[in-house]
């Protein structure tokens, strides 16, 4: 078994669908919901600022995703994603209960795991960050 390459083909997979759920969500509350709709929701929701937090939190969930796809400073969007998430779970899906059909945390804990475990492991092998913090002289290095 080659275990580095399962390493790298593991943080890529991880990585890659991370940051396309998220850039789905991102996109959704652009052109489905529109930032207005979003802003209503999150205040129905009782998300403190709605106004300025739903343009701030759909834009972070567009560009952080996309980010996590191409690995452009993985573990800062990844870190940021988590606190999202995290944000999410507290503010609006915690007193639902487990599932997503009674408006639950389920998925948003399990993108918060993931975000989570991106920021900790850091993009690998295949990303940006790799190909230009990826030099162990670097002082960006931790970002690869």
């Amino acid at each position: 078994m080659n275990q580095p390459a399962l390493t790298t083909s593991a943080r890529t997979i991880l990585r890659v669908i991370t940051g396309f759920l998220f850039a789905a969500h991102g996109w959704q509350k652009f052109n489905e919901f529109t930032i207005a709709g979003t802003q209503a929701s999150f205040s129905q929701m009782g998300v403190p600022a709605a106004q300025a937090v739903a343009p701030v939190v759909a834009t972070l969930e567009l560009v952080g995703g996309v980010a996590l796809i191409l690995g452009v400073l993985t573990r800062v969007f990844a870190a940021l994603l988590a606190v999202d998430m995290l944000g999410a779970l507290f503010l609006v899906h915690a007193s639902a209960g487990v599932f997503v059909t009674t408006g639950g945390y389920e998925l948003v804990l399990i993108l918060a795991a993931a975000a989570l475990a991106v920021a900790l492991v850091g993009a690998g092998r295949l990303s940006a960050d790799r190909a230009l913090f990826g030099r162990s002289n670097s002082k960006l290095s931790i970002l690869a």
